[in-house]
């Protein structure tokens, strides 16, 4: 009787994580979209049963909500600094002015974005597309642009003190002095 009682346990732990993944399974975390709002993956924490009634059904891990999107927290606060962007699409995206110090945007699309007067500094845009994007007046002071594609960027007035460009594609690049 109560191997009966295991399997259904285990049965039901089974589904209400193949139904957690299903949901979570829709959504990119490592990608995450600016035009997709309220698309954050679940945390990590194990299912959970009651304590007292070892028989209970698993409780499935809690979506995160929205707020908790660095790519939201950045269109909605315009400030997102340290957070991890790694891979985010904000392909033509009007980022003027934000606080994006010491995020991590490794392999991020930024692809003809607006980036004026934006606060780069500390950034790691490794291997980010940056191509024909605007950092007219940007504090890109210590930021690394190492294998970026810089390729038609403005540059101009902006603060690269200290930044990395090793092996960034610099081609056309308008207002970067070398």
């Amino acid at each position: 009787m109560k191997s009966v009682a295991v399997k259904k346990k285990i049965s039901l732990a089974a589904i209400a994580m193949l139904a957690a993944g299903v949901v979570v399974g829709c959504s990119k975390p490592e990608q995450p979209q600016a035009a997709e709002p309220n698309l954050a993956p679940a945390p990590t924490a194990p299912l959970q049963t009651n304590q007292q009634n070892p028989e209970s059904v698993p409780t499935p891990p809690t979506l995160v909500t929205a707020t908790s999107d660095p790519v939201q927290q950045l269109l909605s606060t315009r400030k997102c600094q340290g957070c991890n962007l790694r891979g985010a699409n904000l392909d033509k995206a009007d980022l003027n002015g934000v606080d994006l110090s010491n995020a991590i945007l490794i392999d991020a699309d930024l692809d003809e974005t607006n980036l004026s007067n934006a606060n780069l500094s500390g950034a790691d845009l490794t291997d980010a597309d940056l191509g024909k994007a605007n950092l007219t007046g940007a504090n890109l002071s210590k930021a690394n642009f190492t294998k970026a594609d810089l390729e038609d960027a403005n540059l101009t007035n902006a603060n690269v003190t200290d930044a990395i460009f090793t092996g960034a594609d610099l081609e056309r690049v308008i207002g970067l002095r070398r």
